[in-house]
């Protein structure tokens, strides 16, 4: 169900801190369906272009159909961790003039049943953004240690009853497998002795397997690494984060380029020996209640902007 609806967040603000030349060079790192993408392409001029990235083979056929007759547009069935390597190909390292990356799963992801990164719909656990490649859910969950999944729900879920979930979940699948996000999420609901008001028990512990089993916040740390070297100069890094894992990355991340590398305290050295690389541009920017009225998902996002010195 490639074509349910999603409403992107932070759409205006984004691409307002994204594009100050209109016949640059840009990266959407994750299409999703295509809002980003369509606002980027609309500011851009004939000779502007535009590179997208994503791992979901339902919204690489979007982006084929959306914008097939767009000469300007290109896109890869890759995570953005291999940025490096396709903008290189491209014969753009060092002149992207900006990188645009809008984290986590996306609404129709969460929406279809039969992607399995819902507790709120029951279908098989897979919660692969690329399903042509890696394990599901459901294969890592039937053979992962109890010690792994209890590391896996605690340090990516932030779930403090981690060990009491992942205790219960390899009693449960001794029983029988556990294949369904039905099965799951009642597993954990069960095993979770107290529940957050208006939060669902298992949101932690599906957001934790999720995060594992796509390598997300690895994908993000490499991606971040890369950043640097394809901005051109003047080129600007705009990062939309969900959770505090990702944004904690982001805001550490951009604090090192701000600062430079670091040295022993007391070595004499000068400004520009430092290697400072990019400087952070305002502060972190939230959704408008009114965008947060409309879109219940924006409430916890976060965009941060930095610029390559």
């Amino acid at each position: 169900m490639s074509d349910l609806p999603h409403q992107t967040v932070l759409l205006n603000e984004a691409v307002e801190a994204l594009i100050q030349d209109r016949n640059g060079f840009y990266v959407d790192g994750t299409f999703g369906r295509g809002g980003h993408s369509a606002a980027i392409l609309n500011r851009l001029s004939d000779q502007g272009r535009l590179l997208a990235f994503d791992k979901d083979t339902a919204a690489i056929d979007v982006a084929h159909r959306r914008f097939a007759d767009d000469d300007r547009f290109s896109v890869v069935q890759a995570s953005f961790a291999e940025l490096a390597e396709q903008v290189e190909a491209l014969g753009m390292k060092g002149h992207v003039n900006g990188l645009l990356l809008d984290l986590g799963v996306s609404s129709p992801q969460l929406d279809d049943a039969e992607r399995g990164f819902s507790f709120l719909h029951d279908g098989p656990l897979d919660m692969r953004m690329d399903q042509t490649r890696g394990q599901s859910a459901a294969e890592w969950l039937a053979q992962a240690p109890e010690e792994e999944i209890t590391q896996v729900l605690k340090e990516y879920g932030e779930e403090r009853f981690g060990k009491r979930m992942a205790r219960a979940i390899v009693s449960a699948r001794a029983e029988r497998p556990i294949v369904r996000t039905g099965q799951l999420a009642e597993i954990v609901k069960a095993a979770n002795p107290a529940w957050e008001k208006g939060k669902h028990p298992a949101t932690r512990a599906f957001q934790g397997i999720r995060i594992h089993v796509n390598s997300e916040l690895a994908d993000l740390e490499a991606v971040l690494a890369q950043s640097m070297d394809v901005l051109a100069p003047g080129g600007r890094l705009v990062v939309i984060s969900f959770h505090s894992l990702e944004d904690r990355l982001v805001k550490r991340f951009i604090r090192r380029q701000e600062q430079g590398e670091p040295l022993p305290r007391g070595l004499p050295v000068t400004d520009a020996q430092l290697e400072r690389r990019a400087r952070s541009l305002g502060k972190a920017a939230r959704a408008e209640a009114q965008e947060v009225s409309a879109n219940v998902r924006a409430r916890s996002a976060i965009m941060r902007v930095a610029e390559k010195l």
